[in-house]
């Protein structure tokens, strides 16, 4: 019985594994994709185009207020001040005119690199951290918790029992 569970803990955790795997990637391929790419961009009809994909998919998944923390509330983790930025560089950019200067053109690029881009030993998009598994958060951390310590504590009590010790 022991081993059963054991078992069905540790698939429990490893599908798990493959759910937040899969809702990464989708958040990089939907959102964060884009936003590393308005980043990157060199003119800011291509950077506008890129954040306005972004924005969009942040406004139809909910990704607009709250906070991805479960136990307290870190800057870090507002959902609200990440959305607010996103759309006020995209703003900025829209208010951008044909006759706008090539300096100040270049100056609102670089500051929208700097808005989306956090600088480290490498550069990553700024994003709240467990977004991709919004709102359902504590949801997902039950769940990695309880089956990978009950996992472990099946495991445990079947090696145990098998050793004889």
């Amino acid at each position: 019985m022991k081993l059963a569970f054991a078992i069905l803990c540790t698939v429990f955790f490893l599908v798990w594994i493959g759910v937040r795997t899969v809702a990464d990637i989708n958040f990089d391929r939907n959102c964060e994709g884009y936003l590393k790419r308005a980043a990157d961009a060199n003119t800011v009809d291509l950077a506008a185009e890129n954040l306005e994909v972004a924005v969009k998919y942040a406004e139809q998944n909910g990704l607009t207020s709250g906070f991805t923390s479960i136990v307290y509330r870190t800057p870090d983790e507002d959902i609200g001040f990440w959305y607010k930025n996103l759309t006020a560089s995209l703003k900025e950019l829209r208010a951008v005119k044909p006759e706008t200067p090539q300096l100040e053109r270049t100056n609102i690029l670089m500051k929208l690199r700097e808005t989306l881009l956090d600088q480290g030993q490498s550069t990553s998009v700024t994003a709240p951290s467990g977004i991709s598994v919004y709102p359902n958060n504590a949801v997902y951390a039950m769940w990695g918790l309880l089956t990978g310590v009950l996992g472990c504590v099946f495991w445990f009590l079947w090696f145990i029992e098998v050793g004889g010790y």
